[in-house]
């Protein structure tokens, strides 16, 4: 295995109560009443597939759907700056992965300003080697673009991979690419038995031992 592709919300930073409160807000604003709960059900999906999803369901009048998406971007980037930090055990890992000589990716359903964002609250994008967003793809995970794109900027087959992935739809997304997975879940997902697909199973990236890869 020559690389480690990481997912950035909920794995590098604790974003996912985060994106809760943009959710909140943002879909607040054309009237739809969101509960933490609901905003669960979406984890690892591009948030205008989410916006997408909630139309289709409860359509709202007023504002168009890329309005309400920048809306809850825009929140999601104003407490990422405010608030955000990093998950136990980040610094450690990409410190001992670089000295094993990996190459670093990083592959998010975020767009390029939530990432920027994050890089610049948690002074880390110094350790990758490629920054991909789902952004740039047709289609978002669980598709798999947005992995194997990543793995094409670090120059490595797909089956070379390693994927550290805390939702179900980017574990799907890793697997459809031919990569293994690291399973490091969100809290709030700690006892999702779907996550039995991983190849290797933590708490934390502070239990992450570079020679079990």
């Amino acid at each position: 295995m020559k690389a480690i592709i990481f997912d950035m919300d909920g794995v590098l930073i604790d974003s996912e109560p985060l994106w809760k409160i943009a959710e909140v807000e943002g879909f607040g604003k054309v009237g739809l009443d969101l509960t933490h709960t609901d905003c669960e059900e979406t984890v690892g999906l591009r948030i205008d597939e989410v916006v997408k999803l909630w139309y289709n369901k409860r359509p709202w009048e007023g504002k168009s759907l890329e309005a309400v998406t920048q809306d809850i971007i825009d929140i999601l980037i104003r407490e990422v700056l405010k608030q955000g930090t990093t998950l136990p055990g980040v610094q450690e890992a990409l410190n001992a992965l670089k000295d094993d000589g990996y190459k670093i990716g990083l592959a998010t359903s975020s767009s390029k300003a939530i990432i920027a964002a994050v890089m610049q609250r948690l002074n880390i994008e110094s350790y990758f080697d490629a920054i991909h967003s789902a952004e740039d793809e047709i289609l978002g995970k669980p598709h798999p673009a947005v992995f194997l794109t990543c793995a094409q900027k670090l120059g490595v087959e797909a089956t070379d991979c390693w994927v550290v992935e805390d939702s179900f739809n980017g574990m799907v997304a890793a697997k459809a690419a031919r990569m293994k997975v690291i399973r490091v879940p969100e809290k709030t997902h700690q006892m999702d038995k779907r996550f039995v697909i991983a190849d290797i199973q933590l708490d934390s990236l502070e239990d992450l031992n570079t020679q079990d890869l």
